[in-house]
């Protein structure tokens, strides 16, 4: 064990253990744009506890950024026996957080979306006297009751068990546990704080975007301007309800009758974008759709550029209420003008930006949205401006990087003052020393 002195902790260079469930390399938006890149090229050294994304990424250590990755090995295979031993060479991997406390002089261990290598991470940080705080990007627990519930897991009664465990962890010890708490949105800050977690002990890390990229990326784009097209970018998990904006784009054509809506990215199955086409077909839409599947994002922001209207479709469950949707701030930061239906981070965002139109979940109402935005380009163009505006002042990964920093230091400084404060005497000190005192001036203390 060690305790780092004060004038470290407070220093501005930071040596971070990062214990995550995301895959290497890294590519989620907070992962990737705040611990692989911005810490990074803020100085900062990262040393990574990760899985492999794929077989073809070696398992082991390696150089990576300013830190050093320690990898595990994954399994592509979808058998049950492939899944466990992927979990089981995740688990292996995250006990190496022993050792390398044990082993290196680290400022803090941040943990993202783990579970039982999160109770590992924090028994580790106690032990060797390390703050330690949580990272909590989406509600899994919650996610896996839900899927249950409604059917649409293959194992309904594993997912049920597995969200019933993840939530008792989460709510009941890991998150008691941690210094300090980050969640994805002022909406997921008060739903945890709905289970006993104090809403002071958490900041909200909202989703951002890399400007130089995306700019860099559009300059050189040559697609052609498709002003009737509506754009949605994203994934296309059925439990997201995307057949809608497919009933929608009929109403609009009733209007608009050459509009046409493209879906850029792709689903985690095959049933994801044949449930969307079966419905186009149903339709008669078929060639008014198109799905690009997963495309390079300079490629995919090309063709979002290109678009009329983009769209941030939300299914209202609690479960999506609680996310900071990236694909918005992107259409912001790509000047496109958005309709959004109702959601507490959309509505917030849309609104106090003035970048395109909220309306509620229905084909109609997105209908309607669609067709003022697309037949107006005034607003439209404005909306767009508006919105990159907005997004240059509020939603760069530099301002949650140094969010994400800032909340470092307060979480390390108020440690340093609660050790440097003066001891609680015990329970018996205090009842002993008024015959302590006594006696060392030679009083009696039998009476």
């Amino acid at each position: 064990m060690r305790d780092e002195s004060a004038s470290l902790r407070r220093g501005s260079r930071l040596r971070i253990l990062f214990v995550t469930a995301d895959k290497f390399p890294p590519f989620r938006p907070a992962a990737k744009a705040i611990f692989a890149d911005g810490l990074s090229a803020s100085g900062h050294d990262v040393d990574w506890l990760i899985q492999a994304a794929d077989e073809r990424t070696a398992a082991g250590p390696r150089h990576y950024k300013r830190g050093v990755a320690f990898i595990a090995a994954t399994n592509g295979g979808s058998s049950r026996k492939a899944r466990l031993r992927k979990y089981w060479a995740a688990l292996r991997n995250d006990w190496h957080v022993f050792r390398l406390l044990r082993e290196h002089e680290y400022s803090l261990v941040q943990i993202k979306d783990k579970y039982l290598g999160a109770v590992m991470a924090i028994a580790a940080a106690k032990l060797h006297r390390v703050p330690v705080l949580y990272w909590l990007a989406y509600p899994h627990g919650e996610a896996s009751a839900y899927a249950a519930a409604r059917g649409v897991a293959r194992y309904a009664w594993f997912y049920a068990l597995r969200g019933r465990l993840q939530q008792w962890l989460l709510y009941r010890i890991i998150l008691p546990a941690c210094d300090h708490v980050f969640v994805q949105s002022e909406q997921m800050r008060h739903d945890v704080a709905s289970q006993g977690i104090a809403l002071a002990k958490m900041t909200a890390v909202p989703s951002s975007v890399n400007l130089a990229e995306i700019d860099s990326a559009v300059a050189t784009g040559s697609a052609t301007s498709r002003p009737q097209t509506i754009a949605y970018l994203g994934t296309l998990l059925r439990e997201r309800r995307l057949d809608v904006l497919i009933r929608a784009l009929a109403h609009v054509r009733e209007r608009i009758p050459h509009a046409d809506l493209v879906f850029v990215g792709g689903g985690e199955n095959a049933e994801d974008e044949a449930s969307l086409w079966r419905e186009a077909q149903r339709l008669g839409l078929a060639t008014a759709v198109t799905i690009t599947g997963w495309l390079p994002m300079p490629k995919a922001w090309e063709l979002v550029r290109a678009a009329g209207v983009c769209v941030s479709p939300y299914y209202p469950t609690a479960i999506l209420r609680s996310t900071s949707p990236t694909k918005l701030v992107e259409y912001m930061a790509l000047g496109k003008a958005v309709v959004a239906n109702a959601h507490p981070e959309q509505s917030d965002v849309v609104e106090r930006s003035g970048c395109g139109v909220v309306c509620g979940w229905d084909e109609r109402a997105f209908a309607d949205a669609l067709v003022a935005v697309l037949s107006s380009p005034l607003s439209t163009d404005a909306m767009g401006r508006a919105g990159r505006r907005f997004v240059e002042t509020e939603r760069t990964h530099t301002a949650m990087v140094d969010l994400v920093t800032t909340t470092y230091h307060e979480v390390l400084h108020r440690r340093d003052v609660a050790r440097s404060a003066p001891a609680r005497p015990s329970l018996t000190t205090r009842f002993a020393s008024p015959f302590i005192s006594r006696r060392s001036r030679g009083e009696r203390t039998d009476d």
